[in-house]
């Protein structure tokens, strides 16, 4: 028999089948609200999707691979050398070489332009893909590396260089547009060095790390590059030449779909741009970044998690390549592990998951697509909306561009403190013990935002805080902030409450004194004294707490209990229970940034 045709001896599963199966699982509870989830576009991502039409996608200039950068950072420029060298000799294939002062350096960088021979010693330009990571220093560090690259006697219109100039970027990260050339003027004067490639870029990191959402990202994208696009033809440049000039950088998160289909939708959509030009749509030079906002400096090692699905999704989705930031970034400055676990999560995906071998392995997907095409509408009513604002610099200089992603960080803070959006080792399963990790020099303190700017947030840091904070008690007074868990009656009943209790407060540096469980008050009682803590957390079912929550409570309120928790909602008890003295709920959905907070204060000596 030919097991090719198997499938046809079965009769195929419908979606009123499915439905029918997944009602009974869910007993009545609603569907919408239990299985589609929102995105803070507000676009609908459901749990199942029908088989769609593959439609042509623009794609990369050549199939093949995408390219693995990785960046040079290091503030010595000889430090910075031998660490690039080893990343090309393990396998990169293009370098980042960021500059101090530029948003993306995080308090490093290489100390000026001048400092790039030293850093690129040795590295064969010719062999290599090649990005600036500069700021505002920009155009002097474009002119150093092209001369560079000349005096070694390096064809410029061969190269693979990204200039990475984005006075758009600037302006977003220092509240000011930089004092440059114009834009037309840059352009000449890089060509009339021989360079052809691209000079520019429209870089969407400045406000995805003050919160845009997927489609704002990509609407300021596209008026960025757009804004380039229009200044390059009023200064003399023809259109044709002035795409090709451009490139572009987009955020890769950990969610697999919208990063996908977001990379997908930026094709798309600067493809309907050229054509609204006049232009044939071409391909597009696509670099992506793992989130900086998405690294945690609590249980770093879960970022490597996090950086392996973003640079999955932004393959799949199409980029051409792809920086992942160490697992230590947020710690300080990456040493070599660091940046080799960076650069082999990369060759993982590409030689031995062979990813790179589909051009588009979303097409026809019914839940990538229907996401790409939700994203390009989403984002081109945005991009609308921004150029009715007077342009991305227009809306820069009158707030209203912040004022949009302040109102999407409200949401996203109160999803973070409610852990609706839970970032894992940080806000869910903390690791208060974990053991330090290595960097080559610890990160400098964040400076302050300047006035008109948008800030640079990771969505981690309320939670560090109350760590650090925690940290910081530990230091003065030799003992954590803790907390007494009241476990009532056998571990069946106070099992499931007692984990989410300990995993909540230690998300804050609380540590949680935990036990067997008590079917005596008394014994319940004189353990709580023991402990040494103000603070007391009832565990167990909601059978156990009708019975003994209210004695329970009173008893810990009389060994001395300042402060009482109950896990769980309270219900027909509540208004017993706070007479016997539990003043907070903790729950799913509790606002648990502030709760421990008050805890901290409550239980420090």
């Amino acid at each position: 028999m030919d097991d090719t045709t198997l499938a046809t001896a079965f009769p195929a599963a419908t979606e009123v089948q499915w439905r029918a199966l997944v009602d009974g699982v869910l007993k009545g509870a609603d569907f919408e609200k239990r299985l589609v989830r929102p995105t803070p576009d507000g676009i609908a991502v459901r749990p199942l999707y029908p088989p769609a039409e593959a439609v042509p996608q623009p794609g990369r200039a050549a199939p093949g691979r995408w390219r693995v950068s990785q960046r040079v950072d290091h503030p010595e420029p000889a430090e910075a050398n031998a660490l690039a060298l080893t990343d090309l000799e393990g396998g990169a294939d293009a370098l980042t070489l960021v500059l101090a002062g530029a948003p993306a350096a995080r308090g490093f960088g290489l100390p000026d332009p001048h400092a790039l021979e030293a850093a690129l010693a040795g590295v064969m330009l010719p062999l290599i893909g090649l990005r600036l990571d500069a700021g505002a220093a920009g155009p002097e560090a474009a002119t150093a590396l092209l001369a560079l690259a000349k005096a070694r006697g390096d064809d410029l219109s061969t190269l693979d260089i990204d200039l990475g100039l984005d006075p758009v970027a600037v302006q977003a990260a220092t509240g000011a547009a930089p004092s440059w050339p114009d834009l037309a003027d840059l352009l000449r004067q890089v060509e009339a060095q021989g360079f052809a490639g691209r000079a520019f870029l429209a870089d969407a990191r400045p406000f995805h790390e003050a919160g845009a959402s997927e489609a704002l990202e990509l609407a300021a994208v596209l008026s960025g590059a757009l804004a380039t696009l229009r200044a390059l033809e009023a200064g003399g440049h023809d259109l044709e030449r002035a795409r090709t000039a451009l490139a572009f950088l987009l955020v890769a998160e950990s969610d697999e779909f919208l990063t996908v289909a977001k990379v997908r939708a930026l094709r798309r959509l600067w493809a309907r741009v050229e054509e609204s030009c006049g232009l044939t749509p071409a391909p597009i030079r696509l670099h992506a970044e793992t989130a900086w906002r998405s690294t945690t400096r609590r249980d770093p090692w879960v970022n490597m998690l996090r950086a392996t699905t973003a640079a999955f999704s932004a393959g799949l989705g199409g980029a051409d390549a792809i920086t992942v930031l160490p697992f230590t970034a947020a710690l300080g400055l990456p040493d070599a592990f660091a940046r080799r676990c960076a650069r082999n999560t990369q060759h993982v995906l590409l030689d031995e998951a062979n990813l790179w071998r589909v051009a588009d392995p979303a097409a026809g997907a019914g839940g990538f697509e229907a996401l790409t095409d939700a994203l390009c509408a989403q984002a081109w009513t945005l991009f609308q909306t921004i150029e009715r604002d007077g342009g991305i610099a227009g809306s820069l200089r009158s707030g209203a561009l912040a004022e949009r992603l302040a109102g999407l960080r409200k949401t996203r803070d109160a999803d973070l403190a409610t852990r609706r959006q839970p970032i894992t080792g940080t806000s869910e399963f903390p690791d208060l013990h974990e053991a330090p990790v290595a960097v080559l020099s610890p990160a400098p303190a964040a400076p302050a935002v300047p006035e008109g700017a948008l800030p640079s947030r990771r969505l981690a840091e309320p939670y560090e805080a109350l760590r650090d904070a925690s940290d910081a008690i530990v230091e003065r007074t030799g003992r954590r902030p803790r907390v007494f868990l009241a476990n009532l009656g056998a571990l069946s009943a106070f099992n499931t409450r007692a984990t989410f209790a300990r995993n909540a407060f230690e998300a804050g540096g609380i540590e949680a004194v935990t036990n067997e469980g008590f079917a005596d008050h008394a014994a319940m009682a004189e353990a709580f004294r023991e402990s040494g803590t103000p603070l007391a957390c009832l565990c167990s079912s909601d059978a156990v707490y009708a019975d003994q929550a209210v004695p329970a409570a009173e008893a810990l309120r009389a060994a001395g209990a300042t402060t009482i928790y109950l896990a769980g909602r309270p219900g027909d008890l509540e208004a017993a229970l706070r007479a016997a003295g539990v003043a907070h709920d903790l729950y799913a959905g509790c606002d648990l940034v502030t709760l421990l907070g008050q805890a901290q204060a409550a239980a420090t000596p």
